[in-house]
């Protein structure tokens, strides 16, 4: 028994190395794409500490999205982009100010969390909860059960929010029509008639077409 939490303490400690150490790469790598790479070794590890946390559906969740999907896309698109790296690098000091203080408003709340969980541990005890042995449900029902009976409004508030984001993208990228760029017009296309795409030529034998 000993032995058996010695070895989870010792996986926990270097999954968690492993992946402070990622990401601090993937904020100070030059390369895009090396970073694009820390952040898939530093997902595989997040999925490797939720292992060790019992929530294997969050895992595999973070492998098949996060990595198959998403960090895919991002290095494939950043793979096709022709980034300028000094253009980057010059405008690194313009946007140090808020960079900073977004970065202290962030280092602030980890902080007081920290602090609070030392302080009051008892405010923090119905996040540390787990799931019961009594219970005998499975993980995936577990997660269903508290998003949509404790959290169902910040959840579903959550998905409008990445709808409007959506629409907001989707909104910025509809700019006015330029005469230089070829688009696509598809009321035009529903309106090809089969006369006007099909033209039937009959041609003689031993006769070519002019």
């Amino acid at each position: 028994m000993i032995m058996q939490e010695l070895l989870s303490t010792l996986i926990f400690y270097v999954f968690a190395a492993i992946t402070l150490a990622s990401a601090v790469m993937v904020i100070s790598s030059k390369n895009p794409v090396h970073s694009v790479f820390f952040l898939i070794l530093a997902f595989f590890n997040s999925a490797g500490l939720f292992v060790l946390l019992g929530a294997e559906f969050i895992a595999m969740i973070l492998v098949i999205v996060y990595v198959g999907a998403v960090a895919v896309l991002f290095l494939f698109v950043v793979m096709m982009l022709d980034i300028d790296i000094v253009e980057m690098r010059n405008g690194f000091l313009r946007y140090l100010p808020m960079g900073a203080a977004v970065a202290a408003i962030v280092f602030f709340e980890f902080a007081f969390v920290f602090y609070v969980s030392l302080a009051h541990p008892s405010a923090l005890a119905p996040v540390r909860q787990a799931i019961p042995d009594s219970a005998h449900i499975s993980n995936t029902q577990a997660i269903g059960d508290v998003l949509y009976t404790w959290y169902l409004y910040p959840f579903q508030l959550s998905g409008i929010i990445l709808l409007i984001a959506m629409i907001g993208a989707i909104t910025l990228t509809l700019r006015p029509r330029r005469p230089d760029v070829r688009k696509q017009n598809i009321a035009h296309q529903l309106a090809r008639t089969k006369a006007d795409g099909v033209e039937i030529v009959h041609v003689k034998s031993g006769e070519g077409i002019s």
